[in-house]
């Protein structure tokens, strides 16, 4: 046996092998654990093929950030996935209520979920992938898989203002519950929904609220039976509300906000910057994703939602790009059933 390796050797060297253990290897791997993803393996282990699931949290974890005692805008029927009814005593079913559904779904159809497995590069050709992803203590994992579906959503990324201050333990753009800000003056940025429900909590629980937005009013898609409340509360004078305005600074005591009437100084102990999120448009395009230039779509087949790389597939929110208010769990945990379609004639069991 010679002691060097020939052109053929070091080419079959880098190419990756799937040699991996049969725990982490997988006919498709998903990447994120939210209800689109989900729905994504089950109607792919419906069709007979190997499934493994990557999420850098829990299962559906950006439901788990959502505020505490939530109620979704939507009827539970449209938040259904693999077939699975969703029973509810409500009209609208609870955040509590929407995470012991789904983990019963994962549960029912035995989905092979790798929770706190935060995946950072997938390399490879389709037929042939290798995804690494790193655990809790650091540690690397890598999985083989002939194709990938991508689910991360957006939630996990905040948009920024990018102002002094903004890196302020006091500032935070997720809103949580109402008890941590009573009795105290709290700022909130933004005339959406997040906004508009956050307002209205902390108000009710005790909270000197002001509201800042750069609108003229509150955003059209505002909820409507949110949206008049809000306004009554402002017109009250319960809610301070500055509307053509927007923060310059944040103090350590105070924020300074420009407005039409000119610049104000408020004192301040808390910001909630609830201005919205967005896809993690690195992470698509390390992939070799192509992204539209004006709303950072992902290139993708209609039908299929086959990226522009051959094997990999996008499905959720990130379909929409900065268009986070086009896809929801009502149309996006549909994308499994498109997506199952396509990998039925492509490969077999």
């Amino acid at each position: 046996m010679p002691d060097f390796l020939t052109a053929e050797d070091i080419e079959t060297l880098a190419k990756p092998q799937l040699l991996a253990e049969p725990q982490m290897r997988a006919d498709v791997l998903v990447i994120g654990a939210g209800p689109t993803g989900l729905a994504c393996a089950i109607e792919t282990q419906r069709i007979g093929l190997k499934v493994i699931i990557l999420d850098k949290g829990c299962l559906v974890n950006s439901l788990f950030h959502y505020p505490a005692g939530m109620v979704f805008f939507t009827t539970p029927e449209l938040l259904e996935i693999g077939e699975i009814p969703f029973t509810t005593a409500n009209q609208k079913p609870t955040r509590e209520e929407a995470l012991e559904y789904y983990r019963k779904v994962a549960e029912h159809y035995h989905l092979d979920v790798r929770q706190y497995e935060w995946v950072k590069t997938v390399v490879g050709e389709d037929g042939n992938f290798i995804i690494t992803a790193t655990d809790r203590a650091g540690r690397p994992h890598d999985y083989h898989a002939r194709k990938v579906i991508v689910s991360t959503g957006y939630y996990d990324l905040a948009n920024q203002l990018g102002i002094p201050g903004e890196d302020l333990p006091k500032v935070s753009h997720y809103y949580g519950e109402s008890h941590p800000y009573y009795d105290t003056d709290v700022l909130v940025i933004g005339g959406k929904n997040s906004a508009a429900i956050a307002a209205l909590d902390l108000w009710r629980h005790g909270a000197r609220v002001t509201l800042v937005y750069r609108g003229s009013q509150l955003h059209h898609h505002v909820k409507y039976w949110i949206k008049p409340d809000l306004e009554n509360r402002i017109k009250n004078g319960d809610i301070e509300a500055h509307f053509n305005s927007y923060v310059q600074e944040i103090g350590v005591d105070h924020v300074v906000v420009k407005t039409p009437r000119g610049t104000v100084r408020l004192k301040n102990d808390f910001v909630l910057a609830l201005i919205g999120y967005h896809p993690d448009y690195d992470f698509l395009r390390s992939m070799g994703i192509e992204l539209s230039e004006n709303q950072c779509r992902p290139v993708c087949d209609p039908v299929s939602l086959e990226s522009n790389v051959h094997g990999i597939y996008v499905a959720g929110v990130i379909v929409a790009g900065s268009r986070t208010n086009e896809i929801f769990i009502e149309n996006g945990r549909f994308h499994g059933k498109q997506i199952a379609e396509d990998l039925k004639l492509k490969l077999r069991p």
